[in-house]
């Protein structure tokens, strides 16, 4: 039985703690965050107890840590964790700044430590049929992939103004899953972006609507495409076309059915948010953590995984500024 101690009991640590208790092989043993009254709701629906970080992380019963709190505790906690021998499961960024993310990540491999980052498109059943399609030659070599990524409305601003921007935020998922899908790491980036949803946004200093190409070495390139704003749902799409055809990923329904009649056709919207668009991910990238860490398998995607996400996208944001191509090394 794998213990956890997970820090963080907002709206991604309820769906983690959910996951914790039906997975038969786990257990959530401690709660810790800032805000006491979630933490206790969420300890008692579990069976957990409410501690502090340090009560928890002296556990020796603890196995493994969530770190589902603020974007500026994650790498503090991510080395606290290390240093007793914890697995950690972090949600993505590891920190805002890439050369924070260095330093953590130099504490985690010297601990020696499995180290997993959040990135839960991968585990979405439609994107991971798609991707092993792709790596099984269906299609034959990859050459364009497009993705598309859309929420429905966008979040609060004084998120807006911690978060990082839309390219560390929002697009670090699609630039991950670019990197996956490409199969080469991207070497040149060109961003655009405008702010058209909301001036709010704007004068927070960051924007709303971005469009980015990537390129790769062998010139493999991918197209990402994101708005905070989409009227008809939440908007996911994957394509990706080869020497020898195309695969698809289009938008989750509520349901399947299609209206046909003298009117017109019609069906049911995307899923509204992505909570409900990428529960069943959310569920299979915790049970492979879990499943990894019981029986000594490197989990992925891993903390370089988040280092190269976090470079492609401050790449994108610096493209985006000097309005100009950025070139990486890697």
């Amino acid at each position: 039985m794998l213990e956890f101690c997970q820090f963080g009991a907002g709206r991604i640590g309820a769906i983690h703690a959910e996951n914790i208790a039906l997975h038969k092989g786990a257990k959530l043993r401690y709660v810790v965050d800032v805000n006491e009254a979630a933490a206790q709701a969420l300890a008692e629906k579990y069976g957990a107890q409410v501690a502090s970080t340090q009560t928890a992380l002296a556990d020796p019963a603890v196995g493994a840590v969530i770190v589902a709190s603020s974007t500026d505790t994650h790498a503090d906690l991510i080395e606290a964790s290390a240093r007793v021998g914890k697995a950690i499961f972090c949600e993505k960024p590891i920190d805002l700044s890439l050369e924070r993310v260095e330093s953590c990540l130099e504490v985690a491999k010297d601990a020696g430590v499995p180290l997993a980052l959040a990135f839960n498109r991968r585990f979405d059943p439609s994107f991971a049929a798609l991707r092993r399609r792709v790596t099984e030659g269906e299609i034959g070599d990859v050459e364009m992939v497009s993705i598309t990524s859309r929420d429905p409305a966008p979040p609060p601003l004084s998120y807006i103004k911690v978060s990082g921007g839309l390219f560390r935020d929002m697009m670090i998922h699609d630039l991950d899953i670019a990197r996956w899908l490409l199969g080469e790491e991207p070497l040149e980036v060109t961003a655009t972006a405008s702010c058209l949803v909301d001036p709010a946004i704007a004068e927070a200093g960051d924007v709303d609507s971005a469009l980015v190409t990537l390129r790769t070495a062998g010139g493999r390139l991918c197209q990402i495409s994101n708005s905070r704003r989409a009227a008809y749902g939440y908007d996911q799409r994957i394509e990706v076309h080869g020497s020898k055809g195309m695969l698809r990923v289009e938008n989750h329904q509520p349901t399947t059915v299609e209206s046909a009649t003298e009117a017109g056709v019609s069906k049911d919207k995307p899923l509204y948010f992505f909570l409900e668009r990428y529960a069943a991910a959310y569920k299979a990238e915790l049970d492979a953590f879990i499943d990894a860490v019981s029986s000594g398998d490197v989990p992925s995607p891993g903390g370089d995984d988040g280092h190269a996400a976090l470079r492609l996208a401050d790449a994108a944001l610096q493209s985006f500024q000097e309005k100009r191509t950025v070139t990486l090394a890697w």
